[in-house]
């Protein structure tokens, strides 16, 4: 399977508040209350492969191989754990935005099959807005868009309302993506 550093790149960006809250309580127990709780959501939301492996992490486990079949998405963000379980300086910000000009494509297209009948894709966008809530801020306010992004509104001025730069940029990114792709 070919590697793109920039597509790992965005998902570690994305995640970034779920690997940081697995790092710390790995570091040090009972230090991160919520973390229990967004993994029983996760887990809720079909991220049944990514939840094991983060329990068997938090067990001790720190071989890849040994922690079961993942996906790609959850593969980079069980990598950037054990990564940053071995050398904290390799951590994800989680202050620092996906580059709207790699997720963009990415969450309208997801949108988009969603919005055509994907059931695949709407529980993708699911995953997707839990693991956004979980890194809180404009991520979080981003997640709650897709449901109306899902249902149709493309008014990118409404949508991102009380959004940083960052995350409007990124809003503004995937309504001009989705117009795209809805007039193809």
């Amino acid at each position: 399977m070919k590697r793109w550093p920039e597509k790992d790149e965005q998902i570690r960006l994305a995640h970034a508040g779920l690997i940081q809250r697995v790092v710390r309580e790995v570091a040090n127990p009972g230090s991160v209350p919520d973390l229990e709780q967004i993994l029983k959501l996760s887990e809720e939301n079909e991220w049944k492969d990514l939840v094991a492996a983060i329990r068997r992490i938090l067990a001790g486990e720190r071989e890849l191989t040994a922690l079961g079949p993942l996906d790609e998405e959850d593969r980079v963000i069980v990598e950037s754990i054990l990564q940053g379980i071995q050398n904290p300086d390799t951590l994800p910000d989680p202050k620092q935005a996906a580059d709207p000009t790699f997720a963009a494509p990415a969450l309208a297209g997801l949108v988009h099959a969603a919005r055509n009948g994907d059931v695949q894709a709407l529980q993708m966008l699911g995953n997707l807005a839990t693991q956004m809530l979980a890194a809180g801020g404009d991520m979080a306010r981003i997640a709650g868009i897709l449901r109306p992004l899902v249902e149709g509104e493309r008014d990118a001025n409404r949508l991102s309302e009380k959004m940083g730069q960052q995350a409007a940029e990124l809003v503004d990114a995937i309504v001009r993506e989705l117009g795209r792709l809805e007039n193809h």
